[in-house]
């Protein structure tokens, strides 16, 4: 111990003597930035009588706060926010470390998104697509992931041990109290693999074109034995002058190896603190499209209108399918940004379903409910 301190002494007495003191400080501490945002909500639904009778609600939704830091070619990207107890409480929603090789290479560990379909969201409204539903737009797990920017081609090449976890007891179940959908239950995500490639090309049409696959396993609690799942997608997003239209189709499939008895039709997911039934098989196809239109109103400056629809295909075909339609606009002012949307669903969990079982089995005498939404949020 004497022999190491003594060592230590001597190299920072050498670099005291060969670095100017500010420059050293300077070396020392990373660039920091500090951001965040408050969200207010209004919302009048179809299917809440209590609400149509007094007009609709307008409450608190979300705060956050965001940190990047850097120090040479390392740096941190995080991101906490605290919803109602309601709505999962408190959670980091992403947190990663970096380091770029180069202008085009880095690699990230921690929790970050995973590189799966269009990215960043697969959708331009406040509710995103039916994708982010059943954990396929903007999840994000624990793991480490390598991204390649080139001119040309984008590839990222990414492995996961598990989803968020938040208590590490052998046979915890994993907590609904996150931002992503994540396989919930009785199972657990693990050991995950994902791969994605993008090619761009064209100049007036700005066109990604890209194919996505991932493959996992499922540890169930009861039987321990680890089952599996897997995700492709095929996806395509274009830009022309003001105009963005986004197009996407996935097989996603579950083989949970669960305990005699229990249904493997289905699988649990949860986030924002509660879990309900998703088919254990289905395809998605989405379509997404919308138009900027810069305005000089005082402090807006621009108005993005958009179409955002999903339609999930189920197995078995017993199931009932599943669909979203989203219309709305984005009004900019600033920091301030007021999503205006009209969402309608059909046998969906957060537009008039019964929550349970809505992506699962799903109900034939259901009919189309919809919510009115417009969510106030101050970016800093």
């Amino acid at each position: 111990m004497r022999t190491t301190t003594t060592c230590l002494q001597k190299i920072s007495l050498f670099l005291l003597c060969i670095l100017p003191l500010g420059e050293l400080e300077a070396q020392e501490k990373p660039k920091i930035n500090v951001g965040g945002a408050l969200r207010f909500n209004y919302n009048l639904s179809s299917w809440k009588e209590g609400q149509k009778n007094r007009g609709g609600d307008f409450g608190y939704d979300m705060f956050r706060v965001n940190f990047d830091a850097s120090w040479k070619d390392v740096y941190l990207n995080a991101e906490y926010r605290i919803y109602s107890e309601a709505f999962g409480g408190g959670f980091l929603k992403q947190g990663w470390m970096g380091y770029r090789f180069s202008e085009t290479d880095e690699i990230q560990l921690g929790l970050h998104q995973v590189p799966f379909g269009i990215q960043q969201y697969n959708s331009h409204n406040w509710f995103f697509n039916i994708t982010y539903y059943m954990g396929l737009e903007d999840d994000h797990d624990m793991g480490v992931k390598f991204l390649h920017v080139g001119e040309n081609f984008e590839y990222n090449l990414a492995f996961y041990k598990n989803s968020e976890e938040l208590q590490f007891g052998g046979t915890t179940e994993s907590s609904s109290s996150r931002y992503a959908y994540d396989v919930v239950g009785r199972n657990k995500e693990v050991n995950q693999i994902n791969g994605k490639l993008v090619y761009k090309f064209g100049e007036t049409f700005e066109q990604r074109l890209g194919a996505s696959l991932q493959f996992g396993g499922l540890y169930n609690l009861d039987t321990e034995e680890t089952g599996s799942h897997y995700g492709l997608a095929a996806h395509y997003e274009v830009n022309y002058q003001r105009w963005n239209l986004k197009l996407q189709a996935i097989k996603a499939g579950h083989d949970p190896k669960n305990a005699p008895g229990t249904s493997d039709q289905v699988i649990q997911m949860g986030a924002y603190g509660v879990p309900y039934e998703v088919a254990a098989n289905f395809k998605v196809y989405t379509a997404a499209i919308s138009r900027n239109v810069p305005v000089s109103w005082g402090p807006v400056s621009n108005l993005q209108f958009y179409n955002d629809f999903g339609y999930m295909d189920k197995e078995p075909q017993s199931f009932e399918d599943s669909f979203m339609n989203v219309t709305g606009v984005l009004v900019t002012a600033g920091h301030l940004y007021t999503y205006i949307d009209y969402a309608a669903g059909y046998n969906h969990s957060w537009l008039g379903g019964n929550f349970v079982d809505d992506f699962a089995a799903g109900d034939p005498n259901t009919k189309w409910e919809a919510r009115f939404n417009i969510n106030i949020g101050y970016y800093f």
